[in-house]
């Protein structure tokens, strides 16, 4: 299935291309190719492991005082099918507003992504409409369209340059690659990502609302290798630059390949992790 789990959260949620391990220094020729063709290798390099459990931390905070922490808990699996993408499912643990909390993604190509809420104050599930994706997630910085698998096909993509990868990683050199959603409803116009011509792991992506200003960035640190081959960001920062808040998550344990199935990813589930 070619997907880039970014994202996020994504990145935690990134098949295979016939693709050189060189992408990045081949001469420029078409940059929408070259930025395409970047990006689908660091998603190459990422496909095969199955499923994942993770338990993090999600700190929100005001002009970088943390006002809030939650814990809570994520499970990925890897979809076989071209033409789906990925399923997830978020459950908070704690603090007790959010509590019980269950939040299921079905991941489309360009088709609408399905996603079902699980709110324990009304005690229901509601599916959450395409229009409403582009909003905040219980109060984080990150949007519910976030917390999708990134798939290849949902963008455009151009390669803009080459440059140091951004701080901490500077020594690093990255490919700067703008890609624009071809979905409906995204509440960005395009986004800005640093892809490293090492792992081909993502360090930043900005993001740009409708009116083209930016909005968030995200950055991608604590990169650890699990099996020996699958890299994924143990902390990922958004931060809102119009509203001066930012949500990070620090990941505490990552597993891969636990078995999880088709059965673990549905309405049906919900009702039981609650």
């Amino acid at each position: 299935m070619v997907k880039q789990r970014v994202l996020c959260v994504s990145a935690l949620l990134i098949a295979a291309s016939v693709l050189s391990a060189d992408a990045s220094q081949q001469l420029p020729g078409d940059p929408k190719a070259k930025g395409r063709d970047i990006t689908a290798e660091s998603i190459r390099r990422d496909a095969g492991f199955g499923d994942t459990r993770s338990e993090m931390t999600m700190s929100l905070m005001s002009d970088g005082a943390e006002v809030s922490r939650r814990t809570l808990r994520m499970s990925v699996l890897e979809e076989a099918n071209e033409q789906l993408g990925d399923k997830s499912v978020i459950f908070f643990e704690t603090p007790k507003d959010v509590q019980g909390t269950v939040l299921l993604t079905h991941t489309k190509i360009l088709t609408p992504d399905d996603q079902w809420i699980y709110i324990p104050a009304i005690s229901r599930v509601k599916r959450i409409a395409s229009a409403n994706k582009s909003g905040p997630f219980l109060g984080s910085e990150f949007a519910y369209e976030d917390l999708t698998a990134q798939e290849l096909g949902k963008y455009d993509y151009v390669w803009l340059r080459d440059e140091a990868c951004p701080a901490p990683d500077a020594a690093r050199k990255c490919s700067v690659i703008q890609r624009r959603p071809l979905y409906e409803n995204s509440g960005y116009k395009r986004q800005v990502s640093w892809i490293d011509n090492t792992d081909y792991q993502f360090r930043k992506i900005e993001f740009y609302n409708q009116e083209d200003r930016l909005l968030k960035t995200l950055t991608l640190s604590g990169y650890q290798l699990h099996e020996g081959r699958y890299w994924r960001p143990h902390q990922l920062l958004m931060v809102n630059h119009q509203t001066g808040r930012s949500t990070k998550l620090d990941v505490t344990e990552l597993k891969l390949r636990t078995g999880l199935t088709q059965t673990d990813f549905t309405e049906q589930a919900m009702e039981r992790l609650r």
